[in-house]
Formats: structure tokens, sequence, C-alpha cells
């Protein structure tokens, strides 16, 4: 994405309670805060306006981070509708400060979100069904360089659901920026993300936990559920990753990979056999 200015407003001078986001040189205008300023959010003139929506959270079934994308020409008058709903502590919203949404353009907005959204496999999608709304050729692209915007905008505000985890990311790195965690003739390959490493599709990790993961739960809970999930899958006589995943740690992701508690410091080296504590000067 091209480099912009990114001026955020704090109401109250603190960066956990409302909000409002601008980039130069765009219409777009974000507002968020927590689920307790939720009507000091609707008070604003924002709210009043056409646009979309997000609702995000944490789901309690699964403890997994969760969202909702909506879309409303009076987004105070529809998200009201939303207090019922126990999984999410915080919204944020985009209008224009031209006004120039219709309700064919945000139909769109929401739709194309919905679908990155679940593509992304960051955040349980909590819409029932997918969205969207034909366009005219002009205006799809229009709304394709507002969405790339809102992009932009969305992780300063803490909305992460919409950055991409995928291979494709790493294929603009260089082969030096990668790491290896090497166990039992095995090898997983992965690169540092500012939310922690992601490990790639075809990293291996070993069958059998080690007897010290019964003092580690926490190692166990995270390999079942990717195993559950298909994310680990069983490939001659190990664990292959089927998708790129991203841990919030080099040390998660190596116990995950070696079955039972592991230094992420020291077991990932780079192409030089050199550990990231090395490379970090930890």
């Amino acid at each position: 994405m091209p480099t912009a200015t990114l001026k955020i407003f704090l109401a109250y001078g603190d960066p956990k309670r409302l909000r409002t986001a601008e980039l130069s040189n765009w219409t777009g205008k974000a507002v968020s805060g927590p689920r307790s300023e939720f009507d000091k959010v609707l008070e604003r003139e924002e709210s009043q306006g056409s646009g979309v929506y997000f609702l995000s959270g944490t789901d309690p079934e699964t403890n997994k981070s969760a969202i909702y994308i909506g879309e409303a020409e009076c987004i105070k008058d529809r998200v009201k509708s939303h207090l019922s709903r126990d999984f999410w502590n915080n919204i944020t919203l985009f209008v224009t400060k031209d006004e120039n949404l219709t309700k064919a353009h945000i139909k769109y907005l929401e739709g194309r979100l919905i679908d990155i959204a679940r593509s992304t496999e960051r955040s349980i999608v909590m819409n029932s069904q997918s969205s969207g709304a034909r366009l005219p050729e002009s205006d799809r692209e229009d709304m394709e360089i507002f969405l790339e915007k809102m992009q932009q905008v969305l992780p300063v505000l803490g909305v992460e659901a919409f950055l991409d985890k995928s291979s494709s990311t790493a294929h603009g790195k260089q082969r030096t920026d990668f790491l290896n965690c090497n166990i039992k003739g095995l090898t997983a390959t992965g690169y540092l993300t500012p939310n922690g490493i992601v490990v790639l599709k075809g990293s291996q990790a070993v069958l059998e936990e080690r007897a010290s993961a019964q003092k580690w739960p926490s190692v166990l809970v995270q390999r079942k559920k990717l195993i559950e999930d298909g994310a680990l899958i069983e490939k001659d006589g190990a664990y292959v990753f089927a998708k790129d995943i991203e841990f919030t740690s080099p040390s998660s992701a190596a116990a995950t990979i070696h079955g039972g508690s592991a230094n992420g410091l020291t077991a990932w080296v780079n192409k030089d056999g050199i550990p990231l504590k090395q490379l970090q000067n930890v």
C-alpha cells in the first residue's frame, strides 16, 4: 500500500477511549471507541451518516477474536439493535466527509469486507450471511480505493481482522528474512510479523508431544486446536501445516512444532544457523 499521513484525534486524551482517524487526501473518516462509550460514539455527528461499521471482540464459545461487519444509511439507528450481542467490546465506523456513500456503495463495501475477513481467518465472522451489491465499473474502482484506505486505518484502531497473513505476504520478503525451526529431521519455516511469527504452509511438526508438554497445557491445547481445525495434518510420520498460521510469539510457534515447551529465541535460526536471540541482540 502507498504511504500516507494518518491523523488520530483522542477525544479524551486516552488511546483506548473514543478516537477518530483520518488519512491525508481522503474523504473517509473513522470513529472508534470501546463499548463502555457506546453512547458517546452515537452522540457524534458521524454516526448519523451512511457507512460501514465493525463490532469487534471475542467469541465466548471459542475464545477467538470475533467481528461483525455491518452497513447502514444511518449507522446510529442500526447499531442500537446490536446491544443484545455480548461478544463485542469495541465499535468502529467509517463514513465520508462529503456524505457521498450510497446504499449500493456501502452494501458493496460490506460484502467485500466480509469476504476478506473470512479469507484471512484472523477473526470469526459473526455475520450469518454474505452481502454485496453490483456497481458500475467506475464506482466499483472508487470503492476498491476506499476499501484500501480503510484497511490502512483499521489496524491502527485495533481491528486486525483484515490483515493478510497468507503466504502471498511472504512472497514479497527477501529469502534472508525467513527463519527455520528444526527438530528430529523436520523443518518449519516462518517469518516475523508485528504480531508474532507466521509459520508457512508445508512446515513440519513432531507427531508426538514431549512428556514435558504436560507441564505446559497451553502447548497441548494449541496443538490440539490446530489439529481439530485441520491446520495440522498427519503425513509421513509428522504433522504438516496445511496453511499459514500466525502465532503470537516465536516460542509458542516453536512449542507447537516441538511438541513441548521451547525457547523461540534459540529454536528459530536464519539460513546461516544464527539463532533469533543473536539476530535481535537480545
